[in-house]
């Protein structure tokens, strides 16, 4: 992802925007503090924290000690961890911090070039060879990473390094030394490797493959397993997979990348078939049924462009083809359009601390943001300088529909949603449009990926700030008869006045709807006692959040709106008078266990 650039100060300014300039970043400023930026955070430890979380690079015009202090409480896997870089407000060194193993070493070295600093690296094998040995640069990969460790402290003890094969990166590396050498390989082919045998393969095969619709995935996986094996090609060689659009969304094509490790590219009919010269196996039947000559050779000819070749003519299974051709330099910017993708983002009640980090990383990786707009201004600098689209209260249907036709088009978007994106959000809806017969989306929109993200819901929000309310059954129940006829919001209450259920009510009222939460209040009141405590939860997780108790028979429509969650209590639900306020909590039974062991 595209880094993100933190300034403390206006000394750090001049700095923070030629780093900027030269990464093609977006500025993060300390309100109050910087006079111009891309966005404004008002904390540095809980911005470069949630950034990290969602592993964006950060690139911070500040004090190390800073960002240390930021992410610390996050460090766990040196693998997954974004790069982490601090420049001096002078300009005078970039220190890479964190991320070594994910390109912070050369991203340095490259905001050092640009700002003319010195690039602070201190990782031992930059220091010996110039390079990471585990960090092989865009277009190629290590074959054998768990073998990196050991092959470094050889080198570090002085060994020498023997290169084979091309590669003009590892060109400089090679060295005499003493002891057992080890040995730097540069190949496409399926050589084995050992400690002392580092093997780095230069992606330039593209892998076309084709299918029926709903072909069996160890079918095609058994199918381009053989066909890189007679082909002499390693899988870490491979690129990338590409296909026909019409097969974005076949589990098998989408299988043989997870499995693989790359991307997957896909291009249209006429993209294909402007690759008919250059077919192998040209197929009149397949022309007859999607538009294009051939599938799995088209495919991958048309990845690797005019100057590659087809180094293996398709290979056919009962249900699957599959074609390889090679570039002449390694894939580092792959053609054909991604499969586009629809995240479903649960952001919680709105403050940053109760927004998970898988939440973040969605939206962070999102090309466009999608939503009501109060729902994307509560994310702040996270949705600075990307694409969004506002839709207004009562837009729903039209908000997923735009969602899913722009993921049709290779677009990865993330639609924003308060609370949990699954319950009484835009879930269900972006289901329902694909489930749609008709009236629902188009063909293309139903074969992009849909992720959904969860988030902290507003019951379970109100439940934390209460205390333990939700510690026995409950259910939750919308009041709103926009969508749900009034009859069904009833037997609904009634189900669950009788069922003893603890409840959230949602949409409690509305400047129009009045009446249904009094008539709720009625029924429950004729199965619980009338000091069933009642939790009102306003504007949960900002500034203006109010929590409030109130016996059931106490309960007035007056004092509730939009913005509060109605939680009433079970028969069994208490208040427990503590020192620092009531706290509401149901009991689950513990006691009669108890009781019963005695």
């Amino acid at each position: 992802m595209t880094p993100v650039v933190i300034c403390l100060s206006r000394s750090g300014e001049d700095v923070a925007k030629r780093v900027a300039l030269a990464l093609g970043a977006p500025v993060h400023g300390r309100e109050g503090r910087v006079a111009n930026a891309d966005a404004f955070f008002a904390n540095a430890l809980d911005h470069v924290r949630n950034l990290f979380a969602a592993r964006v690079p950060v690139v911070g015009v500040c004090a190390a000690g800073i960002l240390v202090r930021a992410v610390a409480p996050l460090l766990s896997d040196k693998r997954a961890e974004p790069p982490v870089l601090a420049v001096a407000e002078d300009g005078s060194t970039v220190v890479p911090l964190l991320g070594g193993h994910r390109g912070a070493n050369r991203l340095a070295r490259r905001v050092a070039d640009a700002i003319s600093a010195v690039a602070a690296v201190t990782t031992a094998g930059d220091l010996s060879l110039g390079l990471a040995l585990d960090e092989p640069p865009a277009g190629w990969r290590l074959a054998n990473p768990d073998d990196a460790k050991p092959a470094m402290a050889a080198v570090l003890a002085g060994a020498p390094v023997v290169v084979a094969g091309e590669a003009d990166w590892l060109a400089a590396t090679a060295r005499a030394g003493t002891g057992a050498p080890v040995t730097l390989i540069a190949t496409e082919a399926p050589v084995p490797g050992g400690a002392d045998r580092l093997v780095y393969h230069p992606q330039r095969i593209a892998l076309g493959v084709g299918c029926a619709r709903n072909c069996p995935e160890d079918e095609l996986g058994a199918l381009v397993d053989a066909a890189l094996a007679e082909a002499g090609v390693a899988p870490g060689a491979v690129a990338g997979v590409f296909s026909l659009d019409l097969k974005a969304d076949e589990a098998a094509v989408n299988a043989v990348a997870r499995r693989l490790g790359v991307p997957l590219r896909v291009f249209d009919a006429a993209t294909l078939e402007a690759e008919a010269p250059r077919l192998a196996t040209p197929s009149e039947v397949v022309f007859a049924e999607v538009g294009c000559h051939g599938v799995a050779e088209g495919a991958a000819l048309a990845a690797v462009g005019p100057a590659g070749t087809l180094i293996l003519d398709k290979r056919k299974s009962a249900n699957a083809t599959v074609a390889i051709a090679r570039a002449p330099e390694p894939l580092a910017d792959l053609p054909g359009r991604a499969r586009g993708r629809v995240a479903l983002v649960g952001i919680g009640p709105g403050q940053a601390e109760w927004r998970t980090p898988e939440a973040s990383r969605l939206i962070a990786e999102a090309d466009e943001l999608v939503g009501y707009g109060l729902y994307i201004d509560l994310l702040g600098p996270l949705a600075a300088g990307k694409q969004r689209r506002d839709f207004p209260l009562g837009g729903e249907e039209d908000r997923c529909r735009y969602a899913l036709e722009r993921a049709a088009e290779g677009v990865n978007v993330a639609i924003i949603c308060s609370g949990d994106a699954g319950i009484y959000a835009m879930g269900a809806l972006v289901f329902e449009l694909l489930d749609r017969a008709a009236h629902g989306v188009s063909d293309a929109a139903r074969r992009v990926e849909v992720l959904s993200a969860p988030g902290v819901s507003a019951l379970q929000a109100a439940a934390a700030r209460a205390g333990a309310p939700l510690g026995h059954d409950f259910c939750a129940i919308s009041l709103s008869d926009l969508l749900t006829p009034r009859e069904d919001i009833i037997r609904r209450v009634r189900a669950a006045a009788e069922g003893d259920f603890v409840i959230a009510f949602y949409n409690p009222v509305s400047m129009r709807r009045r009446t249904l939460l009094a008539e709720a209040r009625e029924i429950l009141l004729r199965h619980r006692p009338a000091d069933c405590p009642v939790l009102l939860a306003s504007s949960l997780g900002r500034p203006e959040e109010t929590i409030r108790y109130r016996a059931l028979a106490e309960l007035q429509v007056d004092e509730v709106d939009m913005l509060t969650v109605v939680l009433v209590g079970s028969s069994q639900s208490r208040l427990a008078r503590l020192g620092e306020g009531p706290r509401m909590f149901t009991p689950r039974g513990y006691a009669k266990k108890i009781e019963g062991a005695a």
